[in-house]
């Protein structure tokens, strides 16, 4: 089992990634392998819209994206940190979340997500909410815990003077490892969810 976690902070080892680290560290006491990918600091553009991916089944851009997308293919969960920009996550955040959930062809249903958001007061929750469409456009059921994934911090290093933000961590932990394994055991009792029906896409242009 592993959980990869993506640090869209600039600062690699600000606030983001103490908040990450804290989920981390309970997933690999539950038995869970993790891996936590830095992308903040990266050039990353946004998408071209030129749908190639479709055929290539990974994006026209040859950078992290293709690189972290073999990745998530192979875990079983996603975990996506992100400091807060004007109410919303970091911008190269968002260009590589657009890019890699897109570009990924393959079957994302039961990978289990959770995002975390980190600022020094407010916008949490809108950043929050933005994360989880990710996850929620792609079958995949999203981890909750004991108040929403948020730790406030301001300075680099100050996450970790926010008690009930690192509790609310580590419960994410646990329970994402919980559902992570309640998930493979289920998988070897029951097929999952059908596909098969075919999709209906609609449009509003009359």
């Amino acid at each position: 089992m592993k959980v990869l976690l993506i640090n869209g902070s600039p600062k690699s080892n600000g606030n983001t990634f103490v908040a990450l680290n804290e989920v981390s560290e309970t997933l690999r006491s539950e038995g869970v392998d993790t891996e936590i990918i830095h992308i903040g600091s990266k050039p990353l553009r946004g998408c071209l819209a030129c749908g190639q991916c479709n055929a290539l089944k990974e994006c026209v851009t040859h950078d992290l994206v293709n690189e972290v997308l073999s990745k998530f293919k192979d875990a079983d969960g996603l975990v996506v940190g992100s400091p807060v920009y004007y109410a919303s996550p970091a911008g190269t955040l968002v260009s590589f979340l657009d890019r890699l959930f897109f570009s990924s062809k393959f079957d994302k249903t039961m990978k289990v997500g959770a995002s975390v958001a980190v600022a020094r007061r407010g916008g949490t929750t809108a950043t929050f909410d933005v994360l989880n469409k990710y996850f929620t456009i792609s079958n995949m059921p999203v981890v909750s815990s004991s108040y929403w994934n948020n730790v406030h911090g301001a300075a680099p290093g100050e996450a970790k003077e926010d008690a009930e933000g690192l509790q609310i961590m580590r419960r994410l932990g646990k329970n994402m490892a919980f559902l992570i394994k309640a998930i493979r055991l289920a998988k070897e009792r029951m097929p999952l969810p059908s596909l098969d029906e075919p999709r209906q896409i609609t449009s509003f242009i009359r």
